[in-house]
């Protein structure tokens, strides 16, 4: 039953609501429902419209380090192929491997030392020098001469992904509502009750809380908390060009970056190509809070990075820039899992510049806890449990 704007109203009670409908909620609600349960997504803007829609697409393995994410990484890499395969494609997923370079010795050997580790976690790592990197890579300086080549390293259409999946996600009877502003989170003496939205209230046991950058705000909405704060970058975007670079090729400082604390600016040089000819050109990050403005002094340390790496790209005109908000939770590893504080809220957030890359992984998380089946992988690491010390303070 609908009210006048197509809307699901309180009656309908789906079996779990999505807060999010970026390529994480997405993911989520596509193998929720999957599982059987009726899954309504719940949105205040457009799909895709917040870090989803500036997003560069990476599925990468080649970044983390073994552990916990690592792991994640691994089996969400092959799961976005996996999801390919049982939606019909249709977002641009290419597997087309990652090139990691140094040009410094102690930047050589701190690479070297992370793929034999990465290895041995079972990461496909193949050691490169100036041949086989020109091999690879025609158009790379001749500056370079060591890196890492990562086959399993893979690229989609963030956006087409987001919306491809919530597409099946309506074919399978669930529903999506965009412009849902959540104004609160009600709970009784089990937990979760429902969610008042400005286009209604709808009733539910189980919120899965999958807004990225903005999941703090909705943990507070249910009187619970989690340390996740906006961290920007920008990205550039050449018009379309001669196939000029095959594979996501970065500097192997941007690993560090990706680790870092740091509130300042931070940036390395990362160049790919698209299927659709354009080179997307990054990488910054800084934590100015929500403050877009375009810094052009940023743009330019990006492209002369992108130079270094590729001197053929003087020659290629840029188009536009965009920036884009990344989810950073203080210790750097997503948030998966049920609130600790929240019975029935379940927090699937936090991914930083690896949302994209995490997703299908997460929503299996999600999923296999929401349903108690077997997950394949200890998620203790990602337990929003973790911050309840720093709510108690």
């Amino acid at each position: 039953m609908s009210n006048l704007y197509g809307v699901p109203d309180f009656k309908s009670h789906p079996d779990a609501i999505v807060i999010g409908a970026g390529v994480v909620g997405a993911a989520c609600a596509l193998k929720l429902s999957g599982a059987g349960l009726k899954v309504l997504v719940l949105d205040r803007g457009p799909i895709a419209g917040g870090t989803t829609g500036a997003g560069e697409g990476n599925i990468l393995v080649s970044d983390k380090e073994p552990g916990a994410e690592l792991t994640l990484a691994m089996r969400s890499r092959n799961a976005w192929f996996e999801i390919s395969e049982e939606i019909g494609g249709g977002f641009e997923l290419e597997a087309k491997g990652g090139i990691v370079v140094s040009r410094s010795d102690n930047g050589k050997t701190a690479l070297r030392s992370l793929s034999r580790q990465q290895e041995v976690a079972g990461v496909e790592a193949i050691e490169v020098g100036s041949k086989e990197l020109r091999l690879l890579e025609p158009y790379l300086s001749h500056e370079v001469d060591y890196g890492i080549h990562y086959p399993g390293d893979a690229q989609c259409q963030p956006m087409l992904a987001a919306a491809r999946m919530l597409r099946i996600l309506r074919q399978r009877g669930g529903n999506v509502i965009s412009g849902a502003d959540v104004i609160a989170i009600n709970k009784d003496s089990v937990g979760v009750k429902s969610v008042l939205t400005n286009q209604g209230e709808f009733a539910t046991r189980i919120v899965v809380n999958a807004t990225g950058t903005w999941a703090g705000e909705i943990a507070q909405l249910a009187g619970s908390f989690l340390p996740i704060a906006p961290r920007r970058g920008f990205i550039l975007v050449t018009a379309p060009a001669a196939h000029l670079i095959s594979h996501k090729v970065y500097d192997s400082d941007y690993v560090a970056n990706v680790a870092s604390g740091d509130a300042d600016l931070q940036s390395s040089a990362v160049v790919e190509g698209t299927k659709s000819g354009t080179i997307l050109i990054g990488a910054s990050r800084e934590r100015v809070g929500f403050k877009s403005d375009l810094d052009i002094s940023i743009l330019r340390v990006l492209a002369a990075q992108a130079i270094s790496l590729f001197p053929v790209l003087r020659n290629v005109q840029l188009v536009r820039a965009y920036r884009g908000f990344r989810p950073y939770a203080p210790d750097h590893l997503p948030v998966i899992g049920q609130d600790p504080l929240v019975t029935g809220l379940w927090h699937a957030a936090g991914h930083e510049g690896a949302g994209i890359g995490l997703a299908p992984a997460t929503a299996e998380l999600i999923t296999s806890q929401v349903t108690a089946a077997t997950p394949f992988m200890d998620a203790s690491a990602f337990s929003p449990a973790r911050f309840t010390a720093v709510l108690a303070s």
